[in-house]
Parts: C-alpha cells; structure tokens; sequence
C-alpha cells in the first residue's frame, strides 16, 4: 500500500477573515471525529455488520457492485433477494449467467451482473471462494475497479484505503474547497481524500464518510450544523458549500431512435432473442427490434424478424440510459401457433417471462402484448 500523505503535502481549508485581513487557515479535519460521529449515528444497512462484527467481504462484494449508480433504498430488495438465493460467493459462482441477469433485471446498468458473475466464478475457482485481502489482489478480479478494490479491502479486511465514491468526493471536495471541475478533479480529490485516512478502524471510516455525504453533507441544502468537521469546512466557513464538488457543464444526451417487433403467436408465445454478449444490455433478453440510431430507420420493416402483417400502434416506448434517450415505435404481428422461430430466435410463453432476462425498456415494450 502506499505511504500516508501528510496534510501539510496538500493545501488546508482556509476561510475569509474579512477585508483586508487576508486568509486564516482552519484546523486540518480529524479522522476520529468523524468516527465518534458515527458510533452515535451510523446507519443501519442490511450489508453492514453489527459494531464489532468482521464484515463478510461477500456481502460487502455484492453490495458494493449494487450500490453503483443505484440508491440505497432501490439497492436493498436486490441484495436481499440475492442473497436468499445464492448466499456465498460460490453458491453465485454456480449459477448461470442468465439466472443472475433475471434477478438483476430492472437495477439497470447490466455489466455490473456481468461483473458480478465474473468475479464470483474467479473468487470460487481461482481463489477457494477467498476473496484476496489486498487492494492489489481483488484488482486483479474481472469487473473489480479501483473504487470496489478499496471497499472490499478497508471495510471487509481493515486495509488502509480511501473508496472514494461521489459521497466521499463531495465531502472532500467541500473540506479543501477543490475549484477544480469533475471529472478531471478526482485525482486531485483522491490524493487529499487519502490524508483525511485514520490510524486505524479503516472499515468504519469508509463507511462513515458515505454516511456523511448520504446524510448530512448532502448534495442539496447540506445539514452543516450537524457535521462533525463543520469548524475545519472550508466551503462551509465560505458560505457556500452546494457551490462544491464544481461539475463540467455536461454535454447534451443524444435521442437514438427504432421499431420494437412484437411478435404474437395465437398459443400466446412471444418472440424473443438474446442480445450480444458485449455491449450495451449484453446477454439481456430483448424483444426484435431494428438498429438504435439517431437517424430514422429507412424502411423499417426489412428488419422484421419474419414475414407478418406487422400493425403500427399509435404508441411507444421512451427510456433514458446513462448516454442517450431511446424512443422505440412498436409494431405488432399476430401469428399462428406453429410458427416456428426464425434463427437466432425463441418462442416463449408468459409464464416464463420471469426466467428471462428483461431490462426495464423491454418490458415497457411487453406492455403492448394485449
């Protein structure tokens, strides 16, 4: 691991000391402040063990990669499901992938099960089901980055890391006051965050920084009456600590445009395939469609999965993903019940829909099945 920065290598939190008088510098931030605060206020979560308790660093695997992008309270039905079903790493590791791709199904930003599955199946064959103690070691896994690395290894193994996720970033990025814009100030807000690290209960730190950014140092009207490091904030001493973490103006999100084919077969099958593996909702179980582009898709019915009297109905879907709005026609055909499925292609009943693996577009798009 690397060697602790000193506070005196970055620049402390300073206020305004009125005019003319120049600048004051405030008291660099205690890590053991911030600990005391959360022996008295940690949150409850169902991942998190009991104070005292070693953590099992499965759970804290598979909560971690939940908790990417999603909130807490979307998170927790997820995880607990999960781990009614597959309640140690090798247990997931056995599983299919489609299996875990049907329970992901609606947490959004699917490579993360891809990951999750990944890394499950090298902890089971690579590592007896252990997963390694170090930062170096779990970034060795697939799926596993920086930020899931230093989770794992400081609240699951008590390893000196910073898992600056964007609670921690804004904290610090309100601490030091950081003028620099993100996404290019995280390097800069993971070196200051590494000096705030304590002398130990590592764990408990991490976990008290996302307590803070999630319940006090919120992103909007932050409570800094309550914050243990209220006197060492140099947004705070400012007066303007929302003004922090400074965010890049972002770029405009692109609408990509296409036709859903739905299929119906008199005997109820629908017709569904598999999306590639790699790429965007890989191995995702998908209604036909035409290509998702910007332009509009010149005749559209020479992507039809089959011949059919394909009906155009007088309404559609609309989903946004992380970088670009989809809005998909939707065409439906009735067929009868012997049509066979073209290559590539499956037949399948309603009451087996809970097996596959829908994201949340595709099942706004089964919602003109009737």
């Amino acid at each position: 691991m690397p060697a602790r920065a000193s506070l005196a290598s970055v620049s402390p939190p300073t206020k305004p000391a009125g005019p003319g008088r120049g600048v004051v510098a405030l008291a660099a931030p205690d890590p053991r402040a911030l600990l005391r605060w959360y022996d008295r206020h940690r949150r409850e979560l169902p991942w998190r063990a009991p104070p005292g308790v070693r953590q099992d660093p499965y759970k804290v695997f598979l909560s971690e990669i939940m908790l990417q992008q999603t909130t807490v309270v979307t998170v927790q039905p997820y995880y607990a499901a999960f781990l009614a079903r597959w309640p140690s790493v090798t247990a997931l590791a056995a599983a299919r992938l489609e299996e875990v791709l049907s329970a992901w199904a609606g947490l959004g930003y699917y490579a993360r099960a891809r990951n999750l599955h990944a890394c499950a199946r090298a902890v089971a064959g690579e590592h007896g089901g252990r997963f390694p103690d170090s930062v170096e070691g779990l970034l060795a896994l697939p799926g596993v980055g920086p930020y899931t690395a230093a989770a794992i290894a400081s609240i699951a193994h008590e390893r000196r890391a910073a898992p600056v996720d964007g609670n921690w970033e804004r904290v610090v990025a309100r601490l030091f006051a950081v003028e620099e814009a993100l996404p290019k100030a995280r390097k800069q807000l993971r070196a200051l965050a590494e000096t705030l690290l304590p002398a130990a209960r590592f764990g408990d730190f991490a976990q008290a920084m996302m307590d803070l950014g999630a319940t006090v140092c919120t992103p909007r009207k932050p409570a800094c009456i309550l914050c243990p490091w209220r006197e060492n904030c140099a947004a705070q001493a400012a007066g303007n600590p929302e003004a922090y973490p400074v965010k890049a103006a972002k770029a405009a999100r692109p609408t990509r445009r296409g036709v859903a084919f739905l299929a119906v077969r008199a005997d109820g099958a629908v017709l569904l395939r598999t999306r590639p593996e790699k790429g965007l909702l890989g191995s995702m179980t998908e209604v036909p469609s035409t290509p998702w582009q910007e332009d509009e898709t010149a005749d559209p019915a020479r992507h039809a999965p089959l011949k059919a009297q394909w009906q155009a109905l007088n309404a559609g879907v609309s989903h946004v993903f992380s970088h670009f709005a989809l809005e998909l026609a939707v065409w439906r055909a009735r067929l009868p019940a012997g049509t066979p499925a073209p290559a590539g292609h499956r037949w399948v009943k309603p009451a087996g829909f809970p097996a596959e693996a829908f994201p949340s577009v595709m099942v706004k798009v089964l919602e003109y099945l009737e």
